[in-house]
This record gives structure tokens, C-alpha cells and sequence, in this order.
């Protein structure tokens, strides 16, 4: 199975298309108009050894959220398609990660139950040009179109970039652990569920 997506949804505030491939990483292309969005994707896609892809036209002109919810939303989604049944992989992920003096941690659990859980405060209203309270927004955007339970917190720190960058790395560490397969049985691969099924 070969694990990719590639998605692409057009409101009248986007126009985005998103190309994710779990197993095959490659250097990635993230351009939404927002650069220190685009510097978090690029390192959730390098520390999650992930191949991404990002084309994001939004209405810049108003604000930033319709393009950091909606990049979210289509994130989601393309993991979620890539995931398929889930069957075989690893389902929990967990990481805390350090950035300098900043401490940020992800868990992950590819549940099919969609939940978010965030924890931080940020002392300023923006890195460069995006606005901190927007990281929320990302983070609920994926976990509800990801299907997945996110939990996600900024334990300490003092400078804002570095907090925000060090939770992107716990959760690309985090979800790259999830996502793994770890076992198959003759080309079938069985599902970490009781119930059978995620």
C-alpha cells in the first residue's frame, strides 16, 4: 500500500493543495504565504522524516487564520487518506523535545477519535508574521481531520519561536512514531485496537 495523499480544496478564502507521502522523505516545498508557518511545516516535515508538499493562496489581505485553519484541515486529511484502515502501525507516539531554554511536548494517539488538548502562553502576539493564537487553531484543525487524539503542551520557556518550534518537533517526532508499521502477519497487517478496528 502505498501510503501518499494529495489533496486539494478551494474556498473564497483558499486555494490549497497538499502532497503528503509517510514513508518517502524528501526536501520539502512549503509555501503559504506566511513564512514562519512555512519555517514549522517544513521542520514538522523534516524532524517526521516526511515527504511534503504545500501550495497555500489565502486571504493574507484579512489575516492569517483562514490559511493556518485551513492548511490544518487539508494536513489532516491527507494523513488521515495515508493512513488508510491503520492497520499495523504503531498507533501512540510520544515525544518531548527542547529548543534552548524552551520545552515542548506531543502525544499522539492515531485513535480515529478526534480530540485536542493544548497547553501554552506566549508573552507577544505574533512571530514575525504569524499570530501565536493561530497555533491552537492548526493544532484542532489537524487532530479533528487527522482523526487522531492530539495532545500537545509548552512545558517552559521565554522566547515564543522557540516554544512554538519546539511543540512542531514534538508533534512531527510524536506522529512519526504513530505512524510507523510495526507489525505484519502474511501481507495482513493486525490493528492495535480491541475492538479491531481505529
Amino acid at each position: 500500500m502505498k501510503r501518499e495523499a494529495k489533496l486539494k480544496r478551494k474556498t473564497s478564502e483558499t486555494d490549497i493543495e497538499i502532497e503528503l507521502k509517510l514513508d518517502k522523505p524528501e526536501i520539502p516545498n512549503i509555501n503559504t504565504g506566511i513564512g514562519f508557518f512555512d519555517h514549522m511545516l517544513t521542520s514538522f516535515a523534516f524532524h517526521g522524516e516526511f515527504g511534503l508538499k504545500v501550495k497555500c493562496k489565502g486571504d493574507l489581505n484579512v489575516d492569517g487564520h483562514h490559511t493556518v485553519e485551513d492548511v490544518g484541515i487539508v494536513l489532516g486529511r491527507c494523513f488521515n487518506e495515508a493512513l488508510g484502515d491503520k492497520a499495523g502501525i504503531a498507533r501512540f507516539g510520544e515525544k518531548i523535545i527542547p529548543m534552548d531554554e524552551a520545552l515542548g511536548l506531543c502525544a499522539v494517539d492515531v485513535s480515529g477519535r478526534a480530540f485536542l488538548v493544548f497547553e501554552g502562553e506566549f508573552k507577544n502576539q505574533k512571530v514575525g508574521d504569524f499570530e501565536l493564537c493561530l497555533f491552537e487553531e492548526f493544532l484542532r484543525a489537524f487532530a479533528v481531520n487527522a482523526g487522531i487524539t492530539l495532545h500537545v503542551k509548552v512545558v517552559y520557556g521565554k522566547n515564543d519561536h522557540h516554544k512554538i518550534e519546539a511543540c512542531f518537533k514534538a508533534m512531527a517526532r510524536a506522529m512519526k512514531e504513530a505512524v510507523i508499521i510495526i507489525s505484519e502477519c502474511e501481507g495482513a497487517a493486525p490493528t492495535l485496537s480491541t475492538k479491531g478496528v481505529l
